[in-house]
C-alpha cells in the first residue's frame, strides 16, 4: 500500500489517507459569513475523498480579516453559517475538516480590487495593528503598534474561535502563524522591533505566539487533532530562519499541538523566494520532522502523485498538502490511487450504507447514465 493511502491517526481522528487540501483563501464571503460559494468549492473536494480540507484563512475578529471578502468566526452568526456548512460537507465525504484560525495584522483589509494595496476605512476597510508601527509595503498605511489591550483582545479571540470552531462541529484547528500574518510577523525581526517583553531575542519575539496557541490549546478539545502552520523562513536577510523554526515548533510542540504545516514567505513583499521548482519548501518540512519529531505537511507545487508519494517514503513529511493542484482537480486524489495502483473505496457515506444500491462501493472509470 502506498503511504499516500496508509490511514493516519491523529487523537482520536483519523485521516484516511494524507492528502490534505491546503488553506486557500476564496474572497467569497459576505460579512464573514461562509456563502453557497464555499458550498460548491469545498463540497467538491470533499467528495473527491481527500484525507483532510482545511477551511481557508479565517478572522477571529473583523480587524484580522485579509480583506472585507474573508471569512469570519467571530460571532453567532458566522458560528451558525460554519455549523450548516460543516454538517453538509459531512454528508459528501470522510475527510477531516480543519478550520484554519488567523490574523492577518498589518495585512489585513486587503483591496479586493488590486489584492496588493491597502483598503482604508472610508471605502470600506479599518485600521490596523501589528508588533510595531512597520508598513507591509508601499502599498499598505503603517499600522499601530499593538498595545498589551489590544493583544489581551486578540488572545481571547483566538481563544473564543476555537470554542465557537467546536461548537461548529469542526474535526481539527489549525493557528495561521505563517505567510507574514499576525502571528508571524511577532516572530520576525522584519516586522517586530518593539523594545518590550514582545520584541528583540527569540524568546521574546516567541512570547506572544505561543500564548496565543496556549489559549487555543486550553479550550480546544483534547481528543481532537490540533495543529498550526508556520513560515520556515522569511527568504530575507535579518528575518526569522529555520534555525528559529526549529525552536518554535519545539516549544509549540510541548504545549499539546500534534502537527505542523510547513510553509514559507509571506514577510516582505522583496523576499527571494525559490518558488519555482516543485516542492521547493520539502528540504525545511524535513528538517523540521527530523529535529521536532512532530507531525509535518509538506506543501507547496506538489502536484504529482509519484511526488507526492516519494516525499513520504523518504520520510520527509507525514502529510501532503496540495492548492493548485486541488484547484486544476478536485479529484485528485481518485486519479492519484489510479496512477498508484489503490483500489480505493468511494467517499460517499451513503454510497457505503447502501451496499445494494452501490455494488462494492468502489471507485469505476466510466459508465453510462
Amino acid at each position: 500500500m502506498p503511504i499516500l493511502f496508509k490511514p493516519l491517526s491523529i487523537r482520536s481522528a483519523t485521516l484516511a489517507n494524507r492528502a490534505v487540501v491546503a488553506p486557500m483563501c476564496q474572497y467569497a464571503a459576505v460579512n464573514g459569513l461562509a456563502q453557497p460559494w464555499h458550498l460548491m468549492h469545498y463540497g467538491s473536494l470533499m467528495a473527491g475523498g481527500v484525507g483532510m480540507l482545511v477551511i481557508e484563512a479565517t478572522g477571529v475578529e473583523p480587524i484580522g480579516r485579509i480583506s472585507p471578502a474573508c471569512l469570519g468566526l467571530y460571532d453567532d452568526a458566522c458560528e451558525a453559517a460554519f455549523a450548516q456548512l460543516v454538517t453538509t460537507l459531512k454528508t459528501f465525504g470522510d475527510g477531516l475538516i480543519c478550520v484554519q484560525l488567523a490574523h492577518a495584522g498589518r495585512k489585513a483589509s486587503t483591496s479586493l480590487k488590486t489584492g496588493t494595496a491597502y483598503l482604508p476605512p472610508a471605502e470600506g476597510g479599518w485600521d490596523l495593528i501589528a508588533p510595531s508601527a512597520i508598513a507591509f509595503s508601499d502599498q499598505w498605511v503603517a499600522p499601530q503598534a499593538a498595545s498589551e489591550e489590544d493583544l489581551s483582545r486578540v488572545e481571547s479571540a483566538f481563544a473564543d474561535a476555537a470554542i465557537r470552531a467546536q461548537r461548529a462541529g469542526f474535526d481539527a484547528i489549525e493557528v495561521h502563524s505563517a505567510h507574514g500574518y499576525l502571528l508571524n510577523q511577532f516572530l520576525s525581526p522584519l516586522a517586530n522591533q518593539r523594545a518590550d517583553h514582545f520584541g528583540g531575542s527569540l524568546e521574546n519575539r516567541m512570547r506572544f505566539p505561543l500564548q496565543v496557541l496556549q489559549a487555543v490549546r486550553a479550550v480546544w478539545p483534547q481528543d481532537k487533532p490540533l495543529g498550526f502552520r508556520i513560515s520556515a523562513t522569511d527568504w530575507k536577510d535579518g528575518g526569522f530562519t529555520p534555525d528559529e523554526a526549529v525552536v518554535y515548533v519545539k516549544k509549540v510542540r510541548e504545549l499539546g499541538y500534534d502537527f505542523v504545516c510547513v510553509s514559507s514567505g509571506g514577510m516582505v513583499p522583496d523576499a527571494k523566494i525559490p518558488g519555482g521548482e516543485p516542492g521547493y519548501q520539502v528540504a525545511l518540512a524535513e528538517r523540521i520532522k527530523r529535529e521536532t519529531g512532530i507531525l509535518v505537511r509538506a506543501v507547496g507545487m506538489i502536484a504529482n502523485p509519484t511526488q507526492a508519494e516519494e516525499i513520504l517514503e523518504k520520510g520527509q513529511a507525514d502529510m501532503i498538502a496540495l492548492g493548485r493542484g486541488f484547484l486544476d482537480d478536485p479529484h485528485w486524489v481518485w486519479h492519484a490511487a489510479e496512477a498508484l495502483g489503490v483500489d480505493m473505496p468511494y467517499p460517499f457515506r451513503y454510497a457505503r450504507a447502501h451496499p445494494k444500491l452501490w455494488p462494492g462501493a468502489r471507485l469505476a472509470r466510466g459508465g453510462n447514465s
